[in-house]
């Protein structure tokens, strides 16, 4: 049986009414991101690879 996703809002959406906020659920192997204004799309990826991306956003490397 595959558990449902818990998605919580990011700190950054700033608590604000409405659908303008991202999301984030973690899986046991991926991390899933979403906007809230559009919930059946969503990006999956491994915490390595966001890592990675997370890395070369804070240094200017992308």
């Amino acid at each position: 049986m595959v558990k449902p996703l818990h998605w919580q809002k990011s700190t950054y959406s700033g608590g604000a009414e409405g659908n303008a906020c991202v999301e984030l659920a973690a899986s046991p192997t991926h991390i899933h991101l979403r906007e809230s204004d559009t919930p059946t799309t969503a990006l999956t990826i491994s915490p390595a690879t966001l890592a990675h991306l997370l890395k070369g956003i804070r240094t200017g490397g992308l």
